[in-house]
């Protein structure tokens, strides 16, 4: 099938968009600041076939997690969630992490963000605007009503021109709902106006059985219209298990570089 062109964005050695093989994500569920653990999940993760791994950083002491994270597995590309402090950014820019996943709209005023962006871009670290329905700005929700996918978009797109402003063009965009006609919606018009690479994926799925079904739909009815390059199955179960239904939707899709592949 032919996939929507869009800008190429280099997480460590994996492209995200550019025409690349749709790369598949997962998160783990350790406590960061137990470096040995989330190493090992890490690992796991890696021989299931993830291509990117994205960890939580709540704090800087679970910051300080990543240096050594960086150390053990410097060939894994690493992706930050970070919310509300900006410093939590920069300190994990210093110790090499590959990308960094925020909502620039809960890091504190312009001035925090531009420190971020200027961090980043000196590093050559993509940042990932994650607009979540869940936690989608007061001022839209009083706009809209609830977390539609109109809402989503301008979301999307103020936090777009935010970085933009400061010169940074880096970017990965997700709008995700736990709404499946939500997060096609709100993908579908992202990828309508704009050249970003999406993420793409419904969040607060649920367990294996209904969060599989959910992310199936909505990839399903994304990637079949030519939209998505990157792609995670959000379960409440051990991570890995995402690898493995992300790769199961893909080949099912029979997506390039998952097409006549056996279902796991």
């Amino acid at each position: 099938m032919e996939r929507r062109r869009t800008k190429g964005v280099m997480v460590g050695g994996v492209m995200i968009g550019g025409g690349a093989k749709i790369s598949v994500q997962s998160m783990t569920n350790t406590d960061t600041h137990n470096a040995a653990s989330t190493i090992s999940q890490i690992s796991e993760l890696k021989k299931a076939g993830c291509d990117i791994v994205r960890i939580a950083v709540p704090d800087l002491e679970a910051a300080e997690s990543v240096k050594l994270i960086k150390n053990k597995l410097p060939d894994v590309p690493l992706v930050a969630d970070i919310h509300f402090d900006y410093r939590i950014a920069l300190k994990c820019a210093e110790y090499g992490i590959d990308k960094i996943r925020i909502n620039p709209g809960n890091i504190g005023d312009e001035e925090k963000v531009r420190a971020v962006c200027a961090a980043c871009k000196e590093r050559n670290i993509p940042i990932r605007i994650g607009v979540n329905g869940g936690s989608l700005e007061k001022q839209l929700l009083q706009k809209y009503g609830s977390p539609t996918p109109e809402a989503l978009f301008e979301s999307a797109q103020g936090h777009i021109k935010l970085l933009n402003k400061y010169g940074f063009d880096d970017i990965v965009i997700s709008v995700k709902s736990s709404c499946v006609p939500s997060a096609i919606a709100a993908c579908r018009d992202v990828a309508e106006r704009g050249e970003y690479p999406l993420h793409i994926g419904v969040t607060e799925a649920g367990s294996s059985r209904m969060g599989i079904i959910k992310n199936a739909a909505a990839l399903g009815a994304l990637i079949g219209s030519g939209i998505g390059d990157t792609v995670r199955i959000s379960l409440t179960e051990d991570p890995v298990k995402e690898v493995y239904a992300a790769k199961d939707i893909l080949r099912s899709l029979e997506c390039d570089g998952y097409s006549g592949m056996d279902i796991v």
